[in-house]
């Protein structure tokens, strides 16, 4: 049976630290308030007068993946990189991190799940080397936010949550018959509600508005910034995580026991906090990066599966449990062998 396993991971933020003093010159918060509230302590964002754009930080965790595989660009068979923070409205993202990173002629795909971007788009990458239709794939999700917020007072309760970075990882075909050590993707499960779309959503611009795409109105409205229903996001993250992750281990016929770490979507601490406790996970086996980076939305996850190789809280053999939850609603959970 063939089935994908990832291969090597990379990650990439922008250098510019900001902390959450920072955000006090910009609109009336404190430190205390944004930890409390969310766990965060600083961000990273790209330099706002600059004209970095999300396929660039694609491209350098891209670079460190392909690395950390040991796989050389020209092998990948097809990118699909998962993102909210597109380059442009058209064409997709991918394409211009494929023409960046070199590898014209194959498959660039876009996959625009937000929050559980990168969930779905393990899943789509998975079943493509699953069926033999390709050996390797490059997976990415990255984000800027800090380009696309309101960074005032009226817009704080989003700004101070979000930042900018990317992650990659680097799938390829392995044949054999599973068994407790075998390394590859278990399952993942996707899910969504659309009739909570508006409860985390941009407003503007788009064709649901008449004539023009945008207007002075909704300009001055704030619509081209993201609105959170953040009570809600939060009673529906808490209880949707951890049913996705029931869902993947009952499908495999594990139990929470046989996780050896929780790499979780990074929205906000306190959701987390809440779901481990709900699951009644230990602290130590769930890997956290929020604090540093904020919520980098579809790159939070590929951040976090980097971040714990590198300090050695992921290592071969190991069985990974990652979840996630964001707008659309939509939710996710997948089960790795790493």
């Amino acid at each position: 049976m063939r089935y994908s396993r990832i291969l090597g991971t990379g990650m990439h933020v922008p250098p510019q630290v900001v902390t959450n003093q920072d955000l006090t010159a910009l609109m009336d918060t404190s430190d205390e308030w944004i930890q409390q509230r969310s766990g965060i302590k600083e961000r990273r964002w790209v330099d706002l007068d600059s004209e970095t754009t999300t396929s660039d930080l694609a491209l350098e965790a891209s670079r460190r993946a392909l690395e950390s595989a040991g796989v050389k660009k020209e092998e990948i068979e097809m990118i699909v990189l998962c993102t909210l923070s597109a380059d442009h409205e058209f064409p997709g993202t991918a394409c211009f991190l494929q023409a960046k990173l070199g590898v014209p002629g194959i498959p660039a795909l876009d996959v625009r799940q937000q929050c559980t971007g990168f969930i779905y788009g393990l899943s789509i990458a998975d079943q493509f080397i699953r069926n033999g239709v390709y050996r390797k794939v490059l997976l990415v999700g990255a984000e800027i936010h800090s380009k696309a917020m309101d960074l005032t007072t009226r817009g704080r309760e989003v700004a101070v949550l979000f930042g900018d970075g990317a992650g990659a990882v680097v799938l390829g075909a392995i044949d054999g018959t599973p068994d407790g050590k075998f390394p590859h993707i278990l399952s993942s499960h996707l899910h969504a509600d659309g009739s909570f779309a508006k409860e985390l959503w941009i407003k503007a611009p788009g064709l649901a508005h008449k004539r023009t795409r945008i207007t002075a109105e909704l300009l001055e409205a704030g619509d081209h910034f993201p609105k959170m229903n953040g009570k809600t996001v939060f009673i529906h993250a808490s209880r949707r995580m951890p049913e996705a992750v029931l869902e993947a281990l009952a499908a495999n016929g594990l139990a929470l026991g046989d996780v050896d770490l929780f790499v979780f979507h990074q929205a906000n601490l306190r959701i987390n906090e809440m779901v481990a406790k709900q699951l009644g996970i230990p602290p130590e086996k769930v890997f956290n990066t929020i604090e540093c980076y904020g919520n980098t939305t579809a790159a939070t996850i590929p951040i976090g599966l980097d971040e714990a190789v590198r300090a050695g809280r992921l290592r071969p053999g190991m069985l990974v449990a990652t979840a996630a939850f964001g707008s659309g609603f939509t939710w996710a959970s997948s089960l790795i062998r790493w």
